[in-house]
């Protein structure tokens, strides 16, 4: 057993116990190929939630000062977690994100960028999606974290971003549009049946 399925085990009985989960939509996550998870981030918690329930290892993205925190440094880094520093991702990060979906894995990536501009998304997660080829699955997180309360996370079907596929630098922003309001289409849809 690998530490990452050890350590989702371990978060998945502590999220269980702390919160009542409910997962929608897991068949929408492809089982083979490249996948860009694009989710909307709520808390520092989200990470987790988003990938314990499923059966493909998530590769997420962190801000760099959670590598600097010792035994959470070391955790994060021994589930595939990898540092991103806030300003502007260096080249080496990008090749090496770009490298993580072309050889078929999962990455977990939050295109806020942080929790400061709910519904906002950065122009990465586009530039990851066109560059690698990757399929697109929006997910949405619903829910406050209260103990014994109830998270919902939702896993919306793969996006077509047949029509983007030219598309240039200018056309970045459109696709980040396209991926957030399919990210918020499913808040929007599944809110008042989760309340």
């Amino acid at each position: 057993m690998s530490f990452y399925h050890f350590a989702r085990g371990v978060c998945n009985v502590v999220y269980s116990l702390l919160f009542r989960i409910r997962v929608i939509g897991k068949d929408n996550i492809p089982e083979h190929g490249g996948v860009l998870l694009c989710s909307n981030h709520i808390s520092n918690l989200d990470p987790p939630l988003v990938g314990i329930r499923l059966k493909r290892k998530v590769h997420f993205m962190a801000k760099a000062e959670l590598f600097q925190i010792p035994v959470l440094g070391l955790i994060i880094s021994k589930v595939g977690a990898f540092p991103v520093k806030r300003g502007g991702v260096s080249k080496e990060t990008i090749k090496g994100t770009l490298n993580l979906l072309r050889d078929g894995n999962v990455l977990g990536i939050f295109p806020e960028g942080s929790r400061k501009n709910p519904g906002v998304g950065k122009k990465g997660a586009a530039m990851f999606a066109l560059k690698s080829g990757a399929a697109v699955v929006p997910a949405a997180i619903i829910g406050d974290y209260k103990v014994f309360g109830r998270m919902t996370v939702i896993y919306g079907k793969p996006l077509d971003l047949t029509p983007f596929s030219e598309a240039g630098s200018a056309d970045l922003e459109q696709v980040t549009e396209y991926i957030m309001q399919e990210i918020q289409t499913l808040i929007r849809e599944h809110r008042k049946e989760v309340a």
